[in-house]
């Protein structure tokens, strides 16, 4: 006579961290889910992977015709294309994982309410799946800086640590827009226009070197708290050398990341109970 083992899987109360254990009983779904999401994104697609390098080089034209020429935008002493590119490359990351990441529990109601796993591998998919693009991304802007002649500082020892800091930031604010998504679906229709001034806010299409001209040091401080400001600007000095490595933006950026992270973990922890309830 066969016997049975009876698990019940009950919600947690109360703010919880995460269990990386259970994550990694998961990983397989993880990586099926991430596999899923490279596949999708380009499935039935003319231009297939073509798209990743179509957006950003759309956006430097764009931005090199209307900001460089027109504007007379400074670019911290190197041609505005590449300066505009070298910031696009962290920027769309940021944008289309943050983007995919807040959708990710509303696009994925039907798993939430016939299965149980960790609610955190949905919305973390899109930040691993998009690291794909960013990568055909960076292999365009290197050759970008052989056309102008551009070689990278020693600072480019840095970049890991840039990249990790990249993804944590998106993976901070995704962990809480996904969380709210789901419960209130207005955030849902509101990434879009969150991420056009989130882009505008940070130094894409203009140098940090502003903040500091028209508001002082105190206020170039200040935004460090935006975490991809110091990202962006890290990637310039590394990559450019136009500028010294800005360890002053880095180091309060990974600050204020770490603090996103962290906080985001926690609620969506504790929101996590109720997601096939409200979805």
């Amino acid at each position: 006579m066969k016997t049975f083992t009876q698990i019940i899987i009950e919600p947690k109360n109360g703010w919880q961290l995460i269990d990386w254990r259970e994550l990694r009983q998961y990983r397989d779904l993880f990586y099926f889910l991430v596999w899923r999401d490279i596949k999708v994104l380009y499935k039935q697609t003319v231009l297939g992977f073509a798209w990743a390098i179509i957006r950003p080089v759309f956006s430097m034209v764009v931005f090199s015709i209307v900001f460089g020429r027109l504007a007379q935008v400074p670019s911290d002493g190197v041609p505005y294309p590449i300066f505009s590119y070298a910031a696009l490359v962290p920027w769309t990351y940021f944008a289309t994982a943050l983007t995919d990441s807040t959708n990710s529990l509303v696009s994925n109601i039907n798993m939430l309410t016939k299965v149980y796993f960790p609610r955190l591998v949905i919305p973390m998919t899109p930040i691993l799946a998009k690291l794909v693009d960013f990568g055909i991304a960076f292999i365009i802007l290197g050759l970008l800086m052989l056309w102008y002649g551009i070689a990278p500082t020693l600072n480019v020892i840095f970049l890991p640590y840039l990249i990790a800091l990249m993804i944590l930031t998106t993976a901070g604010i995704g962990m809480w827009l996904s969380a709210l998504a789901i419960q209130y679906r207005d955030v849902r229709h509101a990434i879009q226009f969150v991420t056009q001034l989130l882009m505008y806010a940070a130094p894409v299409v203009w140098p940090v070197s502003l903040i500091t001209e028209k508001f002082g040091p105190a206020a170039r401080l200040a935004y460090g708290l935006y975490p991809i400001a110091g990202v962006i600007e890290g990637f310039r000095s590394a990559l450019l050398g136009a500028t010294p490595m800005p360890w002053d933006l880095i180091l309060i950026g990974t600050f204020s990341a770490a603090l996103i992270a962290l906080s985001g973990a926690l609620y969506f922890r504790r929101m996590e109970r109720i997601f096939a309830d409200v979805a």
